[in-house]
Formats: C-alpha cells, structure tokens, sequence
C-alpha cells in the first residue's frame, strides 16, 4: 500500500489504535503523527488514546499531544486505525472512524477481517511498525519516526525473541538504528525496566501460579483486590504473561486479571505447539498464533476450565 497515496487530499486526519494500547499500539499510532507531520506539514492529524496511556512512552514525539478525552466530537476526512484487530477493539474512537469520509487499517493480527475502506494487514509481520515501515517513504522519515518504529518492533518481538521476528524484520531494524536515537536505552527502560510495586504484583502473581496439564500449561490471576492493595492499573501487569511462559516445560502461559464481578481480561503466549489465536477466537477475542487474547465472562475456575479444554484439544 502507498499510504500517502491512500490518504491524497486529506485535510484532517484522525488516528487510533487498541483499547488498552500496548507498545506497538502506541508507537505506530505516533509513528504514522510524525511521519504526517514531516510529509503533509498543513494537515490537522489528531491521535486518539485512552486516558493515562503508559508513560514508559512519553520520550515518543507526540506522546503529549494525544487527545485523552475523544472530544470534541469532529468529523474528519481519514481514519487510520492502527494495531486494531477488530471493530469493537477501537472503543471510543469508533465515533471518528464511522463518521470518517475514508477508512484505512495498518494491521498484523491474523484474525482481523480487514474492516476499513483500505486494509494493509500482514500477519507475517513481526509488529504494525513493521508494517508501517514498509508503506513509509524514506525521505519523510526522521529520528522521531524511526524512534517510534524501533519501539514497536521491540515490544511486540519480545525484544527480538519472538518468531514472528524475520529476515526482514531484522533488516528494517538494522536502517532504523542508523537514525542515531539510543536504542539500548529504549529496550532498558520501555521493556526490562519495571518499577518497585511492579515487581511485587509480578512476583504474587508468579508466586500463586498454577502448573496443570502435566506441566504443559501455567495459569496465574489478579484480581481488583490484589490491584487495589499494590495501587496497580492494568498497563502495570504488562509483562506477567510473558515471564509465566519462561517457565522450563511450559508449552501455554495464561494470565488473567478481573475488569469487573466475573469478568477478565485474559492474555496467552504459546511456545508453538498451541496457536493461541484461535482459542481466543472461540471466545470472542483474537490475536496471533502465540500470542491472543480475549477478554471472558464466568468465575476464575470457568474462564480456565473452557480454555483448557480448547488448549487440550490441539496438544493431543
């Protein structure tokens, strides 16, 4: 896709990824600012997110600029969703992109139907700022664009790690760090850094993990009380997942917290042998083959029980 062309004469552009916006969320949404800025200096671009998105990102060009509160309520020429599975995953911002003259999507989730005018979904693409790198012209890229494409690519990686990582995921990585920000800096602070209370809340939750199905599977859960005793939000659990899934012998990690009375937001990572996307497709929810999520009604037990049994069925 050629973006800029897909845009053309667009006077105002507005622009959001996830609920619960994660790295690549946040980084792409301020990727696609930037590089606007630089390419189409006149055009009104305005970055919708949730409130308190997590400030571990605040060094990003943009990052004060972004409308907290989705007012006032304008109609603009373009919505570009970024990072957005599906329709119901853009909360607020649902408003701007049903009453947007033209629609794109910038995705890399395998279950994402392709909802907008124009889509550019790349499941084999390791990050959306992956993608996005892809569809940017060189000449209006910067160190602030760049900075924002190595932040998500590193944080939907798993800093490198993951499989979704490619040849070509490592080679746009390779041209982005010749932009000159501090990329060890980055990975230290947005990824391994954690605060004090982060490390208790992960260290309980690891602490009152559960290893079942003969070790194959881990499963650990905070609910609002233990939230409310270590003064957490959810953008502070980021993270719990990934270390349950660096358990030896583990195939399928589970981690879940409770939104509300026998409702949680649950996140899986696989080793492979499990595609995770589609268990949390059964259940409303989506994702990548290692690594879904899906938010599930019931008590702790139930949520567990239905997901095993779906887990159960592609370890046989």
């Amino acid at each position: 896709m050629d973006l800029l062309k897909e845009i053309g004469n667009a006077k105002s552009v507005a622009i959001a990824g996830h609920i619960r916006p994660d790295g690549d969320c946040i980084s792409s949404t301020l990727a696609v600012r930037a590089y606007l800025k630089n390419a189409r200096p006149d055009m009104k671009v305005t970055v919708f997110t949730e409130s308190n998105p997590p400030t571990i990102f605040s060094y990003l060009e943009g990052y004060d600029e972004m409308n907290l509160t989705y007012s006032p309520k304008e109609k603009y020429d373009l919505f570009i969703a970024l990072d957005v599975s599906s329709l119901d995953r853009l909360g607020e911002s649902m408003y701007f992109f049903e009453n947007a003259d033209k629609t794109i999507c910038v995705d890399h989730h395998e279950t994402n139907p392709g909802f907008a005018d124009v889509n550019e979904i790349r499941p084999e693409a390791c990050s959306t700022c992956e993608v996005l790198f892809d569809t940017f012209e060189k000449e209006h890229m910067n160190i602030a664009v760049a900075e924002c494409l190595f932040s998500g690519i590193v944080h939907d990686s798993g800093v490198f790690q993951y499989s979704n990582m490619s040849r070509h995921s490592f080679n746009i990585v390779g041209e982005l760090v010749e932009y000159g920000f501090d990329g060890p800096k980055i990975i230290s602070e947005t990824f391994y850094e954690k605060t004090y209370v982060q490390n208790q809340i992960m260290g309980r939750a690891l602490l009152e993990s559960i290893l079942f199905m003969d070790g194959k599977c881990i499963v650990s859960m905070v609910d609002r009380k233990m939230m409310e005793f270590y003064n957490v939000l959810p953008k502070h659990l980021d993270g719990i997942v990934n270390q349950l899934k660096n358990t030896r012998g583990v195939e399928v990690a589970i981690f879940m917290y409770e939104l509300g009375t026998q409702r949680y937001k649950v996140s899986m990572r696989s080793g492979g042998k499990v595609n995770v996307a589609t268990v949390a497709i059964m259940f409303g929810g989506g994702g990548h083959e290692r690594a879904a999520g899906v938010e599930m009604n019931g008590t702790y037990y139930d949520v567990i029980n239905a997901l095993s049994r779906e887990i159960e069925k592609q370890m046989q």
